[in-house]
């Protein structure tokens, strides 16, 4: 069991434990966590502007567990956010949550490159 903080970029300890602390697997495991996740980022955009809550909670909350199984925990946190934010049809918030996803995507993208 993990114990999440949230301003973590990427828990690398977490990382270690699934791939089994090899780095290779850590880099391909966290390559398509980002490839995955910016396609996301094209559909979330789309369910904001449509303003279309349930689409744009189930894709956050793909995302949300996607990123937090493998310690990407700053992000996981942002796509929380912007779960709870749909929920409430809070499309402006949702759309400001959607830029802090992109900083956090290219923070772990630098998390990856010093692997």
């Amino acid at each position: 069991m993990y114990t999440t903080d949230s301003t973590l970029v990427l828990d690398r300890q977490q990382l270690r434990d699934i791939t089994l602390d090899d780095d290779d697997l850590m880099r391909e495991v966290l390559a398509t966590l980002l490839e995955d996740t910016s396609r996301q980022i094209h559909l979330l955009n789309s369910a904001i502007r449509e303003q279309n809550p349930e689409s744009c909670k189930r894709l956050a909350h793909y995302s949300k567990g996607a990123c937090a199984s493998v310690g990407a925990n700053a992000a996981a946190a942002v796509l929380q956010q912007m779960e709870r934010e749909a929920g409430a049809g809070a499309f402006d918030r949702c759309a400001e949550s959607l830029a802090s996803l992109d900083t956090e995507l290219e923070r772990l993208r630098a998390e990856v490159g010093a692997l």
